[in-house]
């Protein structure tokens, strides 16, 4: 029986059918010329193939959630370990999408900073989440819980919501719905591009990156 998490001839975690309209990557030491086709939820075997600089197609179920929804859960977890979203090999975007055209099921969505959900994702981690989207860098105990329990941080790019937001095929708020634009939202995405920022190997493409362009004649 063939593996119900295919997709269009592509087994998940096998690099992605060419597109000529995709730019390749250039050759700098950090990425493969590839694009890693995935399917939530991410197991612990996913993301350890996962390497700084890899670029990701996300299709399934992902979560928004930013740092009051985050606080929220952390909170939840300390009193009586529940959480209103499943946590286990799960996939959070740090996003509150702006309000939907008609016909549309979102409108902009695009990535926020990253560190302010910093102080909160170690604790989801450590409760089985497999990846977070946003921007920037993350802070030493992120990085850490990331190796030591098996998660991803990709990044998203900064504004470009609108190009985001083509890659959603649905949105449902699911818990705290009187947060207006940071509610927790359950997206079902489809190619929902990506690239890998910190691996489950301790490397840092931000840090990387610069230490190749400082090389750089």
């Amino acid at each position: 029986m063939s593996d119900p998490r295919c997709r269009r001839g592509v087994d998940p975690g096998q690099e992605h059918p060419r597109d000529d309209r995709r730019p390749e990557a250039k050759e700098n030491g950090l990425s493969a010329k590839r694009v890693v086709a995935l399917s939530t939820p991410l197991t612990k075997e996913n993301v350890e193939m996962l390497h700084c600089g890899d670029r990701v197609a996300l299709s399934g179920v992902i979560y928004t959630a930013r740092d009051e929804a985050h606080r929220r859960i952390v909170a939840s977890l300390k009193k009586d370990g529940t959480s209103p979203i499943p946590l286990e090999g799960q996939v959070i975007y740090f996003a509150g999408p702006s309000p939907s055209r008609p016909g549309n099921p979102t409108g902009s969505i695009g990535p926020t900073t990253s560190y302010r959900m910093d102080a909160y994702s170690p604790v989801l981690i450590e409760h089985g989440l497999r990846g977070m989207i946003g921007k920037g860098g993350r802070d030493r105990r992120v990085r850490e819980a990331m190796r030591q329990y098996g998660c991803v941080y990709f990044g998203a790019t900064g504004g470009a919501g609108a190009f985001i937001a083509r890659a959603v095929r649905s949105v449902e708020v699911v818990a705290y719905e009187e947060l207006g634009p940071e509610a927790i939202r359950r997206l079902l995405v489809e190619d929902f591009f990506v690239v890998v920022i910190n691996d489950v190997h301790g490397r840092d493409l931000y840090e990387e990156g610069q230490s190749v362009f400082r090389k750089a004649p």
